[in-house]
């Protein structure tokens, strides 16, 4: 499958990922309903986890004191880290009494907290680095393809002067501190720009001069009608340089990664996988994965709906293609039985399932030929 992407494999001070990849969100530092010897199990390579998120629930501290992200969830292999940036958007830009976005940074007060948070460029880096994350992503200033220029352009200039400050704190942390094998973590950088051109090449330009070790698209990647941007994450895509990893926040739809990765992107990561499994909407192909043309017309994707009567005595696995836990042992009749009993075995087995198929989507598309 073509791709404009020059990179295969991207070093990290937790191992070596192969790329495309697709990264499921462990947001409060866990995969929901799995552990990691499941997430291993299924092929995946590293997580997602959210800074945002982390701060408040289980704390900073606590996170600290129980040695790291990686120590914490006994997960060995990658972690990136978001900075929150996206979820603050949510949260203020759509309900101003949650908090403020200013030149200095964020204070907001999550929904059903009187505390008061602030989330600066440079605690947010601060807080990434001392969670022991192998990459680290620049706070910045999200907004929705739909708001005012006025509003995209200082979002541009708030994201470049925020990345400025972003990495400042990053070199003076990372400089003189010794890392295991010599591999210090890296430091992402997000585009914004909404739906201009012109200020997206203005805030990819100014990025790239001040230097970063891969970078994001920023933003709502979907319009009104929830069909991918695919414009404008193409032209995004063209602006950073292809020996650049380039991270297609948020997309993981296994249709609009693989369109996403057409254009050149390699790194993924998407909640909507295991949130569908865990409401009962499994993924599976409709043919063999590794025999699909991904290249060719988008129909290779099926959808099991769990509820539905019809698997109420079916025998066979969720799909006949798949190697996970969930179809090397019970049928889907015997899932269905879970789900409408709301046993916890379900969420697990339906969210190995649903990560299978990413990873397996992975590997068709990367063409390996150990399976692995």
């Amino acid at each position: 499958m073509q791709s404009i992407s020059s990179i295969t494999e991207f070093e990290l001070p937790s191992g070596t990922m192969r790329l495309p990849v697709y990264l499921p969100d462990a947001t409060f530092g866990v995969v929901r309903s799995v552990d990691a010897q499941d997430l291993e199990a299924c092929g995946v390579q590293g997580l997602v986890m959210n800074v945002y998120h982390l701060m408040q629930k289980p704390g900073s501290s606590t996170v600290q004191s129980l040695g790291g992200l990686h120590k914490m969830s006994d997960w060995k292999r990658p972690i990136i880290t978001d900075s929150g940036g996206f979820q603050v958007y949510s949260l203020v830009r759509q309900n101003p009494k949650f908090g403020q976005i200013q030149d200095k940074g964020i204070t907001f007060y999550p929904e059903g907290k009187d505390r008061k948070y602030q989330l600066t460029p440079e605690k947010s880096i601060q807080l990434q680095l001392s969670f022991d994350a192998d990459v680290v992503i620049c706070l910045d200033d999200c907004t929705h393809v739909d708001d005012s220029a006025e509003e995209q352009a200082l979002s541009v200039k708030r994201t470049i002067a925020w990345a400025k400050r972003c990495k400042s704190t990053f070199e003076t942390i990372t400089k003189n501190k010794k890392y295991a094998n010599d591999k210090p973590p890296k430091i992402f950088a997000v585009v914004q720009g909404g739906a201009s051109l012109a200020l997206r090449k203005q805030c990819a330009e100014a990025l790239l001069e001040i230097g970063f070790d891969g970078y994001g698209y920023g933003g709502w990647p979907l319009d009104a009608k929830n069909n991918l941007l695919t414009d404008i994450l193409a032209y995004t895509r063209e602006l950073i340089p292809r020996e650049f990893p380039m991270h297609a926040l948020g997309i993981g739809h296994p249709y609009n990664v693989v369109k996403c990765y057409q254009m050149g992107y390699e790194i993924f990561d998407c909640a909507m996988p295991t949130r569908d499994a865990r409401h009962g909407r499994l993924y599976r192909f409709r043919s063999d994965p590794d025999t699909i043309n991904y290249g060719g017309k988008y129909d290779w994707l099926q959808y099991v709906y769990i509820n539905d009567d019809k698997h109420i005595k079916g025998n066979e696995p969720i799909s006949p293609y798949c190697d996970c836990a969930c179809c090397k042992h019970y049928s889907i009749a015997y899932l269905r039985h879970l789900f409408k009993m709301n046993d916890g075995l379900f969420f697990r087995l339906a969210t190995i399932h649903n990560l299978r198929l990413m990873t397996q989507l992975m590997q068709a598309i990367r063409g390996d030929e150990d399976g692995a």
